[in-house]
């Protein structure tokens, strides 16, 4: 286990409050490109993805080891924990998201859009309503690199909502590349990433009654490299992955601070006994440390 002086940038001085350990652990490395950090805790384990090399890895808690969770794992990227304590992933090689049950067994949620299949699922999160909402950008079809080259079928890159039902829809299909997306505690904001903008931002929705998605300005723009994963923490600010680190902004959208991390961020989560410790998964590595703010709290 290496470890790391944390590096706090403080813009403006609502982050000042924002601190933690003096040291960043990095808990494992030697991945080709991590991803989709979930925490189980019951379990007290975390789930993140290793996409080139097709396979999902898993990080003990308790002991400290990384050992393979599922290979081959058709080139997940992003997962969840549903309310149930389940695992709900975004598989870009059979693009599709699934949902892995207590016993193991694998329930397909969403394969397709009126006969078309999705390009690749990307980033995936739960509402309490039981839907689940997740990003169909074109990366795991882009090349082999992260899943298998084909054609877009639907021919655009949209965010959907799969209803308890199981009913699909689109919620929005005006993004280039959606990725990251997280409600706010009150579930009444939906924000979502769009990588290939330029620059790279993150927009804001409203959220109506079943999912209806009004709005969508442009909340904050990227300053170094492009935004990937994004959560909301317990203050309301928003948290992104970029290029040199986590971005943290207040609810106006202005960038407050930034945690800088030795490696490029794609994602983030918060975990742990109560919720306050973040994990990162940069390129390479899974990084962790203990903050003094802890994730949003959801309506159960």
């Amino acid at each position: 286990m290496d470890l790391i002086k944390t590096d706090f940038e403080v813009l403006d001085e609502r982050f000042a409050r924002v601190n933690g350990d003096e040291w960043m652990q990095r808990l494992h490395t030697g991945c080709r490109w991590t991803e989709g950090p979930a925490y189980f805790p019951a379990g007290r384990y975390l789930v993140f993805s290793d996409i080139p090399n097709d396979r999902t890895l898993r990080w003990d808690e308790t002991t400290g080891e990384v050992g393979v969770f599922r290979q081959p794992a058709h080139y997940s990227n992003g997962h969840t924990v549903d309310r149930a304590g389940r695992l709900v992933s975004c598989e870009q090689g059979r693009r599709q998201v699934t949902r892995t049950e207590h016993d193991g067994s694998i329930t397909v949620l969403a394969s397709e859009i009126e006969g078309k299949r999705f390009n690749s699922p990307n980033d995936v999160v739960e509402h309490s309503d039981g839907s689940i909402w997740f990003t169909d950008p074109s990366y795991g079809i882009d090349s082999d690199y992260e899943g298998y080259r084909a054609e877009s079928e639907i021919g655009a890159c949209h965010v959907y909502r799969v209803s308890p039902s199981g009913d699909v829809r689109i919620v929005a299909d005006d993004f280039s590349r959606p990725n990251g997306l997280a409600f706010s505690a009150d579930e009444s904001l939906l924000y979502i990433v769009d990588t290939r903008q330029k620059p790279s931002h993150i927009r804001v929705f409203e959220v109506g009654r079943e999912g209806a998605l009004t709005g969508g300005s442009v909340f904050a723009t990227c300053d170094n490299g492009v935004f990937d994963g994004v959560r909301v923490d317990s203050e309301g600010q928003v948290w992104a992955a970029a290029h040199d680190g986590l971005h943290c902004f207040g609810a106006d959208g202005t960038r407050i601070g930034k945690l800088r991390v030795p490696e490029v961020c794609s994602n983030f989560t918060f975990g742990g006994a109560r919720g306050n410790e973040l994990f990162i998964t940069a390129s390479s590595s899974l990084y962790t440390l203990r903050v003094t703010v802890s994730g949003a709290r959801y309506p159960r």
